[in-house]
């Protein structure tokens, strides 16, 4: 096992994001923590059901068998579940033969501050309040949302991702959402030419972008753009890529129209937005990740 990943694609996990642990986090919620740790060891030999996060995670470390020299992503385990879970965790992880060794176990708190030490560039969890805490240090971080539909592509890990307040800050968003539509298209086209600030996904984009890289011609991962901007306001944003340098496969403009259609034929394993109801909308095709991050989600937190 290396001592280094600093030169690797970090994915942290939740374990109820990676495994079906609804059992027992309802005898976490019913009886405490002393009755969930009981549970838990009682039942450390029942092999767990994969959970939300599963087919993404098995894809991930199945690029590692693609690209020359392996091991250019880690993944890695941070759960509020106490060290009891653990053992049951890591029984059901060798199970399926996932090439996962490192975990955090922080029995009942969040485990967001372990996320910069391991280097992460993406947390992926069940638990809002542990996403929240992600976002608001740095760290590209979405709540799964869980989808009946199954992308049908084995050999390709297919990404897509909102725009505003997700790839890109909320600027711009704010002025839609204080000023309207067409104060909106207004303002980006007279900024068309002024990249937009980063937002919370931006450093994880890059560091798929360098891996595209690496993987050059015949790449297994693609990016997409998946938007509600149209034209004018669609030059700000090609221009915004550019200047990071960064190669989207992908962009779909769709001028608000519903975005889970478009997911579908894509064939995302996974969909991050800022929006709550798009999430709930594009969960009926794809995999979602809600990122609660910008001004639609300080609207929302108001009492």
């Amino acid at each position: 096992m290396s001592s280094d990943i600093s030169n690797k694609l970090v994915i942290a996990i939740s374990s109820r994001a990676l495994f079906n642990l609804d059992d027992s986090h309802q005898v976490y919620m019913n009886e405490g923590l002393e009755a969930f740790a009981r549970y838990q060891i009682e039942h450390e030999d029942d092999i767990l059901t994969p959970g939300d996060a599963f087919p993404i995670v098995k894809k991930l470390l199945g690029l590692n068998q693609l690209v020359e020299g392996g091991g250019r992503v880690e993944v890695l385990l941070l759960s509020r579940n106490s060290a009891d879970t653990g053992l049951r965790v890591f029984n059901s992880i060798e199970h399926y033969g996932l090439d996962i060794t490192r975990a955090a176990f922080c029995g009942g708190t969040s485990p967001y501050r372990y996320a910069t030490a391991f280097g992460c560039d993406l947390f992926l969890s069940t638990e809002p309040e542990d996403v929240r805490d992600a976002l608001n240090h740095g760290i590209a971080a979405a709540t799964l949302i869980a989808s009946k539909s199954k992308p049908d592509h084995e050999h390709e890990l297919r990404f897509a991702f909102d725009g505003d307040a997700v790839v890109f800050s909320d600027e711009a968003e704010i002025v839609y959402k204080k000023q309207g539509l067409k104060e909106f298209s207004l303002s980006e086209k007279a900024s068309a030419r002024t990249p937009l600030s980063g937002g919370p996904f931006k450093e994880f984009l890059l560091a798929l972008h360098g891996l595209q890289v690496e993987f050059g011609e015949h790449c297994p991962i693609r990016t997409a753009l998946v938007t509600a901007r149209s034209a004018p306001a669609h030059e700000r944003v090609i221009r915004t890529l550019r200047a990071w340098n960064i190669r989207i496969d992908e962009s779909l403009f769709l001028g608000g129209l519903s975005k889970g259609a478009f997911l579908k034929a894509y064939g995302a394993d996974v969909f991050f937005d800022d929006q709550r109801m798009h999430c709930d909308s594009a969960s009926e095709h794809v995999a979602t990740g809600h990122v609660p991050h910008g001004i639609a989600n300080e609207i929302l937190l108001k009492p």
